[in-house]
């Protein structure tokens, strides 16, 4: 028997595991998103060891698919079977929009799927092998991380047109977004971390560091950028000073 895929719950006053939630037939589910409502989770399954790094996936012989969670229940209440990877499902602001990309060599894809009903409302074509897709904080602002292509599409959510392709470092996983008006984006080969001001849509400032970074969160009480280091297993902390982040 295989062993059993599952959502861990913390109850955040107590700091404790709450509740498991079973996954049925998921494989290696990679990210998960909650409604801004937060009445729904979408949980991306990607079927695929992604240890090792994001860029490269062989797509073949793969149960790709979205699962979509009551938040409260755990329920499954709906699941959406995609003919690519996806490495995350981000609910639009307005909640009524699921966004995924679709890895493709090629010319990756973005799928935008109307909640209500869980149809395919638009398909926007993306640089090559996206992976992460997330919004600015406002929502204004949809961005792709394209993987093999070291670029961003930045597009806009209303009408679902690239505005504009952002070249940043090697193997772009994801563009994190920040209370303070940026765009993290945590390049793997580069190892370096890509600012993004998203008033003006423009690479700002690269950070250089000597490791392969997981993810990165900005942590607005200290003003500290948080960056997840995979390749030795630990977190590291910056903090900017007068001559950069230290």
């Amino acid at each position: 028997m295989g062993s059993i895929i599952s959502i861990a719950v913390i109850r955040l006053s107590e700091n404790q595991l709450s509740e498991t939630i079973k996954l049925q037939d998921a494989v290696a589910p990679h990210h998960i998103s909650i409604s801004p409502d937060k009445t729904t989770l979408a949980v991306a399954i990607t079927s695929t060891d992604l240890s090792g790094g994001h860029g490269g996936m062989d797509d073949s012989d793969k149960s790709f698919k979205v699962i979509i969670l009551d938040a409260v229940t755990g329920l499954v209440k709906q699941t959406l079977l995609l003919p690519s990877m996806p490495h995350n499902a981000a609910f639009n602001a307005a909640g009524n929009e699921l966004w995924l990309g679709q890895q493709n060599e090629n010319s990756g894809t973005v799928l935008v799927f109307d909640t209500a009903d869980w149809s395919i409302k638009a398909v926007i074509t993306v640089g090559k092998d996206p992976s992460e897709v997330t919004f600015s904080t406002d929502g204004a602002l949809a961005f792709v991380a394209n993987t093999n292509d070291a670029s961003i599409s930045v597009i806009d959510p209303l009408s679902k047109t690239v505005l504009k392709t952002l070249q940043v470092g090697k193997e772009p996983v994801g563009a994190w977004p920040a209370s303070d008006g940026n765009m993290y984006v945590d390049n793997e080969s580069a190892q370096t971390v890509s600012i993004i001001n998203v008033a003006s849509t423009t690479v700002t400032e690269t950070l250089a560091l000597g490791f392969k970074p997981g993810y990165v969160a900005y942590q607005d009480n200290t003003k500290e950028l948080w960056v997840s280091n995979a390749t030795d297993g630990e977190v590291v902390i910056y903090q900017r000073g007068a001559t950069g982040w230290l």
